[in-house]
């Protein structure tokens, strides 16, 4: 169970007080959300506590409107990692999208969230390298594996996250936690996989694979239109959704 408080900064489309209301009513009804505060003018909603960011555009997008995380935790705390598949049979790569807010010098959180996978317990883990050249399979081992072994430890090593469960739907999620910091993960990869040990097949439908990479803390992001493409933050929401980001 997460106990440490982190902030998260979304943006939403608000066009009165009565839509403060309406979505911080639906906030407040989730576990864990401890103070929404909202600002009419830049259109963004800062909310504080320990809900999952997945589950907290869950609650907005139950009022009828959409949400977009705009940053997670303080400056340096935060890291994402888009999760594909590198198998040649499907066409839509992009199934999954790790959030990671680190709440405390020594515990990070991990919001998962998945989709078009087959049902059933898949294995979360970090690897030893952010090589993707092959997708999973030069990734190089579990983060830690080597390190925990040696040492005879009797717990597994630090980049086992957990596990995740996927519904007949093809859809999962969970929160978890664990004790490592930001700038550890920074660069490494992030795999989805059935099998928690040997070999990972690259052409793998139901096998993640993607890079962490750092990601904008709280107040850190002020875009709303991209200077390469000129396209709105919610366009871009849009094809995000359509690549199969969640």
């Amino acid at each position: 169970m997460i106990t440490s408080s982190f902030q998260t900064t979304f943006a939403v489309p608000l066009s009165c007080e009565d839509c403060i209301r309406e979505i911080s009513t639906s906030l407040y009804n989730l576990d864990g959300v401890h103070k929404v505060d909202a600002n009419l003018v830049d259109q963004l909603l800062s909310i504080e506590g320990t809900a999952a960011p997945s589950a907290i555009v869950a609650a907005i997008q139950a009022t009828g409107r959409d949400a977009i995380l705009r940053g997670s935790g303080a400056a340096d705390s935060a890291a994402v990692c888009i999760l594909e598949t590198y198998s040649t049979k499907v066409s839509d790569k992009v199934r999954g999208l790790a959030r990671m807010v680190q709440v405390s010098p020594t515990l990070t959180v991990v919001d998962l969230t998945i989709r078009g996978l087959s049902a059933g317990t898949y294995w979360a883990t970090i690897r030893e390298t952010g090589n993707v050249s092959h997708g999973p399979a030069s990734t190089g081992g579990i983060w830690e594996a080597l390190k925990s072994k040696l040492n005879g430890s009797s717990t597994r090593p630090r980049g086992v996250l957990g596990t995740i469960q996927v519904g007949h739907d093809g859809i999962g999620s969970v929160f978890l936690d664990r004790p490592i910091q930001i700038w550890e993960m920074v660069g490494r990869s992030l795999v989805v996989s059935r099998r928690l040990e040997g070999q990972l097949n690259r052409d793998d439908p139901d096998t993640l694979v993607g890079v962490i990479a750092r990601s904008a803390g709280v107040w850190e992001n002020e875009k709303t239109i991209c200077s390469c493409s000129g396209k709105t933050l919610w366009d871009e929401r849009k094809e995000n959704i359509n690549k199969g980001m969640l």
